[in-house]
């Protein structure tokens, strides 16, 4: 399913921010340029920021022109920005093809910590759409369109950073499509994202959500970088999960957790279990106590999620008090679990909400919503 290019599909060259310092300087030998020019191209984008050759002042004019006509500086441009009651911010971002993604922007809840933590978190997509139908989630309505490569993928987080005016210290892969079927372009974002010469990003600060592909868990848990793992789980039990993630027929349960198990073995950190409770599907007492035992044989911690409403789709989410029965179970058996109340839901912005979007001559629409 990974695209022909490593602009992800786009018909115009890879962004600056999408290369690795050693694929610049290849390119630069093969025209007659000195190696150290990639490490001067790569600090104008990541260390000083520029959006523009014309800034590049010791790169000779000659080479910026010859740059310009095969890497733009730029992968995307925002579309839009949205703002929540409770400042969490949605980015539309326009990619070159005129395709759309979606971030979100989460700043720490001050109330968790007595208001030390300022850190800032970012919601990063990875596909234009998703094929994997997750029968909660509105990125899927309208199919899959491509991947992303992996300078649209860190363009979201400079592109964040400089709107939000602030620096994003923690990313999660868990907006617009499955990142693990993106691997190739998720991994070269990753490397990127992660180096003292790109964007810095420590890797247990950085957290990859799977929709449950068991082979690409496997290939993450030998990816030199340690990012974290967060499964999209919403089911302990195959009858369960099948009704709202079709994967689980390719994938089922007793595979993923074997391949689960091998991640674990070749990390320190717990793997998260994500789970969005749905009314009358998945939030009963007994769906909580095979919740337990799954997260027990793999010792993970368990993240509960109030659905959140989707128009088309006609799940509803529990009261809270069932919501607050479900998580007492848990942690009565000595699950570590929070129940995490969404953030941006006025916005559209929360867990499950982010939506394809195109453009038209009328203006940006989202398809098969009226």
């Amino acid at each position: 399913m990974e695209a022909t290019t490593a602009a992800g599909g786009d018909t115009g060259g890879v962004a600056l921010c999408g290369l690795l310092p050693e694929e610049l300087a290849a390119e630069l030998a093969e025209w007659g340029e000195p190696k150290y020019r990639a490490a001067q191209i790569l600090e104008w984008v990541f260390g000083r920021r520029v959006t523009s050759y014309e800034a590049m002042t010791n790169l000779s004019r000659g080479l910026r022109e010859r740059l310009a006509a095969v890497h733009p500086v730029q992968s995307l441009t925002v579309a839009r920005v949205q703002g929540a009651r409770d400042s969490t911010q949605k980015f539309l971002f326009r990619l070159r093809d005129g395709r759309y993604v979606e971030s979100v922007l989460i700043p720490a809840n001050p109330a968790d910590d007595g208001g030390r933590s300022t850190r800032r978190t970012l919601c990063v997509s990875s596909q234009v759409g998703c094929a994997y139908d997750c029968k909660f989630c509105a990125s899927g309505l309208a199919g899959f369109t491509r991947n992303l490569g992996a300078d649209e993928i860190v363009g979201q987080v400079l592109l964040a950073e400089e709107h939000g005016g602030a620096r994003v210290d923690n990313l999660v892969f868990m907006g617009m499509g499955e990142p693990l079927a993106n691997f190739t372009r998720l991994t070269q974002a990753l490397r990127i994202l992660q180096a003292p010469w790109g964007m810095n990003i420590g890797a247990r600060h950085m957290t990859v959500s799977t929709s449950g592909l068991a082979p690409q868990i496997r290939k993450l848990a030998d990816f030199p970088i340690p990012v974290r793992l967060a499964i999209s789980l919403h089911g302990a039990t195959d009858e369960v999960r099948e009704r709202i993630m079709p994967v689980n027929r390719k994938y089922p349960l007793e595979e993923l957790f074997r391949a689960l198990e091998y991640f674990g073995s070749r990390r320190k950190q717990k793997i998260t279990l994500e789970y969005i409770l749905i009314e009358g599907v998945n939030d009963a007492p007994e769906h909580a106590v095979a919740l337990v035992r799954r997260a027990r044989s793999i010792g993970a911690k368990v993240n509960l999620i109030p659905y959140n409403t989707v128009e088309g789709l006609p799940w509803v989410r529990p009261s809270e008090a069932a919501q607050d029965e479900f998580l007492a179970v848990l942690t009565k058996a000595g699950v570590p679990a929070t129940l995490r109340r969404e953030k941006g839901h006025d916005i559209e912005a929360a867990c499950g909400q982010l939506r394809l979007q195109q453009e038209t001559a009328e203006g940006i629409i989202v398809p098969g919503v009226p």
